[in-house]
């Protein structure tokens, strides 16, 4: 075993250095620049998230039954000529403290409330966040246009009310927006995963053309060169990960304090210590379920036209896992959800988007017990295809050399 992991290594340094030693690495390091195609299904998918959460939206107004009465009939002339974006107008009956319930109200989580109406339509008082201040306009219109009709329509261009603003911050964040920091690790890891595996195949590929590998194997066992390619690709994904974290890192910490107010709303719910951490996990595990499958299949492919073809099956899985998973995130606790969080394939980031929005730690605990289970099965699936796969790229002298080797 220590010989096994002695030679893994060994193979692992070699592989690693082989890539980053190399000018095409920068390019390879800029290459997200020029992903227009995963940008715009990133930003489709997070279109569509957005769309979902303004359709909940809502603005509140906590007044009395005839105020009701009045702020409708005003809503109903002013929105036929203001934005359709506009979200819905809903009441409540106040309570004894009408402030307290309307921070109340604006810091329920299930719900997407905008800004918040309460006192009287003379003098109403609005409270919103940040980017609730548009919502919070237009109550205020809503209120000056009802405290008219309610005066028989008062041709005065001066206003008639005189509105209490008063901007916050929520206690925590929406769920909307915590799903829209699910779909991101979502989207962060397939990304990652997809572009970052398949290094592996061209690597294989060309060492295979020019008679390396039978070098190798000649010299290595094969699961030690399986283990060691696999441990040396992933050394140069975290190195590629490493590089752009390091420049988001610098460039949220030179974002102005506005900015990062707007950033704080997307908090995950586990937290980003938590979220972080778990989702370098998951994408460790993806990683590794992908990055071995695709070890194995450019083992047992002859050709570069061969590895193209089997390619396109493993990127349509990763594809259809990617969309499952984002409408798990979309739906989180739905059946699809359960379902996305226990597939082996989808769930590295099904699991990652439940972080944002769930802010338990056993589901994870369980979840990366089950994952390290279908790694390890899928590793020795894929070492077992890969050793067979390299038994056969030499001729009969070459596969009795490995079998002395071997024993």
């Amino acid at each position: 075993m220590n010989r096994l992991l002695r030679d893994a290594m060994i193979v692992a340094r070699r592989d690693y250095f082989a890539v980053v030693g190399t000018p095409t690495f920068l390019l390879f390091l800029l290459s997200p620049l020029l992903m227009i195609v995963f940008g715009l299904i990133g930003g489709l998918g997070a279109a569509q998230m957005g769309k979902s959460a303004g359709a909940r939206r809502e603005i509140v107004a906590i007044v009395a039954p005839a105020d009701q009465a009045m702020l409708r009939a005003a809503d109903g002339r002013l929105r036929r000529t203001a934005s359709p974006m506009l979200p819905k107008l809903a009441f409540e009956a106040p309570k004894a403290d009408v402030a307290a319930q309307g921070q109340d109200v604006l810091n329920e989580r299930d719900r997407e409330v905008s800004a918040v109406l309460y006192g009287p339509l003379e003098r109403p008082h609005l409270t919103y966040p940040s980017a609730g201040a548009f919502s919070a306009t237009y109550m205020e219109s809503l209120a000056e246009e009802a405290v008219r009709a309610r005066r028989s329509g008062i041709a005065s261009d001066k206003p008639v009310i005189e509105a209490v603003r008063n901007e916050i911050k929520p206690k925590q964040a929406r769920q909307s927006t915590q799903q829209a920091s699910g779909y991101g690790a979502v989207f962060v890891i397939f990304l990652l995963t997809l572009l970052l595996a398949g290094q592996s195949v061209g690597m294989l590929s060309e060492e295979k053309s020019n008679k390396v590998i039978e070098i190798l194997v000649a010299a290595i066992r094969i699961e030690a060169i399986f283990i060691g390619k696999l441990v040396g690709l992933f050394g140069v994904a975290m190195t590629f990960v490493a590089f752009w974290a390091t420049l988001m890192g610098g460039g949220v910490a030179l974002l102005p304090i506005t900015m990062m107010d707007i950033l704080t709303d997307y908090t995950p719910a586990i937290g980003l210590p938590l979220f972080f951490f778990f989702g370098t996990l998951y994408f460790i595990m993806a990683f590794m379920l992908l990055g071995a499958m695709f070890l194995g299949m450019g083992a047992i492919a002859a050709s570069q036209r061969e590895i193209q073809l089997m390619s396109l099956p493993i990127t349509a899985l990763q594809v259809g896992v990617f969309s499952l998973a984002n409408a798990a995130a979309s739906n989180p606790g739905s059946g699809l959800a359960t379902f996305a969080e226990w597939f082996p394939f989808s769930a590295p980031f099904a699991m990652a988007a439940r972080g944002a929005v769930d802010a338990s730690i056993t589901p994870h605990l369980i979840a990366l017990s089950w994952q390290t289970l279908w790694v390890g099965i899928v590793i020795y699936v894929a070492s077992a295809v890969f050793k067979r796969g390299v038994l056969k790229t030499g001729g009969s002298l070459f596969r009795k050399k490995v079998a002395a080797t071997s024993g």
